[in-house]
């Protein structure tokens, strides 16, 4: 067993195997939150072709899976505190599965949407439980660290995607092309069957979140498994002090989120800033739209795809950057160079749209120049978002809200921030068709602006703090 001492400010020692084994199997589901996101990038063809579909058809069908994030995200942190969160990471799992092999397999266009729902209720679920789960079995001093590799595999899941994708193009001439007698497209969804049976299995070897235990009285349970993680003295103290951290009289429920005079405790106010600004900054409509965005600028599928792997890699090499920082450096400081730095880098792919010209179609066309700029500038905003804001949103979000909210608070900051994916992601084909690119990218930017006055003004620093501390300024 190999074991860790903690901080200086715990006692005990850390079983570092438990705990690498239960952020590897928790984070396969961000693996597949990205692949299930990811994954519809190039088989935007193959959905108008196969199901007749117009842009507001297409839009509504690439959208259906965050109306399901959106439901699940919301279900999962109440179901979560009645059921816990290993039994919801189960469901999430077999969602997975299921929305996995009916995407690749039905020929009925109601029933691919249904199952697209159905997939992004796991993908809402997984986004919000995994940090959540992981910050509560982690050591504070590196629950960053560790709670940052959700955002590892979340990039992870969208570039296999990508490469699958572009491989399955590549053998088969196209999306469109027959692989074994089933289109390209179809293929790309199908494969996602593998990581969710993965994940499906995994579960069943980890174990429930004591936090979870306290919460519905398994007070026993919680210390045997707070002792194979921080060894017997280190337990008995933190079952204490979780104890302490919840309500007497009730056990976790949706009012707690709520306050008298400002409608919601402030620390969910914070945590609504966060989850909706990661959103309105534009990131989205890359990792959904890649390969049509740079087909509006000018580049063939096979280059859009191969520009979709590129910016996947990059955002994986700055992931680890943040899992470097982010428990040295803080959680507002990186918020910050990431607003300032996406305001700059999305100004700049903005700037470049607009000195495009128009093919006799209407297709935006970049000079080589210009084309060269957007593709640095799209890089980068893609490093600068994944060094804070990507992963950083999610880690706070797991950890910044007091035990007897954070069921509750995830389930209101989760269906926001589904919420307004599906905004922006419904919204770019239209207003890149209708407003055109530059004017679209200049809302990105003005966004990035001012969330960095936002993340100065209203977030608190939630480094090194031990969940149960979370109360002094969330507050019961």
């Amino acid at each position: 067993m190999a074991v860790k001492p903690l901080d200086a400010n715990s006692q005990g020692q850390v079983n570092m195997t438990l705990v690498g084994a239960i952020v590897a199997v928790a984070t396969i589901g961000g693996l597949l939150f990205g692949y299930d996101s990811g994954a519809v990038n190039g088989t935007q063809a193959g959905l108008r072709a196969a199901f007749a579909l117009d842009d507001a058809g297409l839009g509504f069908t690439v959208g259906s899976l965050l109306m399901g994030c959106a439901i699940g995200a919301f279900l999962a942190g109440r179901l979560a505190d009645r059921f816990g969160r290993k039994r919801i990471m189960v469901a999430a799992a077999a969602l997975f599965l299921f929305g996995a092999l009916a995407q690749g397999l039905t020929g009925s266009h109601l029933f691919f949407v249904i199952a697209r729902i159905c997939g992004g209720m796991a993908v809402g679920a997984a986004s919000v439980l995994s940090p959540a789960y992981i910050a509560e079995v982690a050591p504070a001093a590196i629950r960053g660290r560790l709670t940052s590799v959700q955002q590892v595999m979340i990039i992870s899941g969208l570039t296999l995607a990508f490469v699958v994708n572009y491989v399955l193009a590549d053998v088969a001439g196209d999306s469109l092309g027959l692989i074994g007698g089933i289109p390209a497209w179809r293929w790309m969804y199908l494969a996602q069957a593998v990581p969710a049976v993965v994940f499906l299995v995994a579960l069943q070897f980890i174990p429930e979140s004591p936090r979870y235990l306290v919460s519905s009285g398994r007070v026993e349970e919680a210390g045997d498994v707070l002792t194979r993680l921080f060894g017997a003295e280190a337990a008995a103290r933190k079952v204490s002090d979780i104890r302490a951290s919840f309500a007497t009289d009730h056990r976790p429920r949706l009012a707690d989120v709520l306050a008298p005079k400002t409608g919601l405790r402030p620390v969910v106010w914070a945590g609504l800033i966060i989850a909706l600004f990661q959103q309105f900054v534009g990131i989205n409509v890359i990792f959904y739209y890649g390969e049509t965005l740079w087909k509006l600028a000018g580049v063939s599928e096979k280059a859009a795809l191969e520009r979709n792997i590129v910016s996947g890699l990059m955002s994986v090499a700055a992931c680890f950057i943040t899992m470097a920082l982010v428990d040295k450096v803080g959680r507002k400081p990186m918020l910050l160079v990431g607003s300032a730095g996406m305001t700059i880098s999305l100004g700049a792919m903005s700037w470049a749209f607009s000195k495009g010209t128009l093919d006799a179609s209407g297709a935006l066309q970049l000079s080589q120049s210009l084309g060269l700029i957007a593709v640095i500038a799209a890089n980068i905003y893609v490093v600068f978002f994944n060094t804070s804001w990507g992963p950083v949103m999610w880690v706070m979000l797991g950890e910044m809200f007091p035990n007897q909210l954070r069921g509750s608070a995830l389930a209101v900051c989760g269906l926001a921030q589904w919420i307004a994916n599906y905004a922006v992601v419904q919204s770019f084909p239209a207003m890149a068709s209708g407003l055109g690119l530059a004017p679209t990218y200049v809302l990105y930017t003005a966004s990035a602006f001012i969330s960095f006055f936002l993340v100065r003004a209203f977030l608190p620093e939630t480094a090194g703090m031990e969940l149960e501390d979370m109360e002094g300024w969330g507050g019961h």
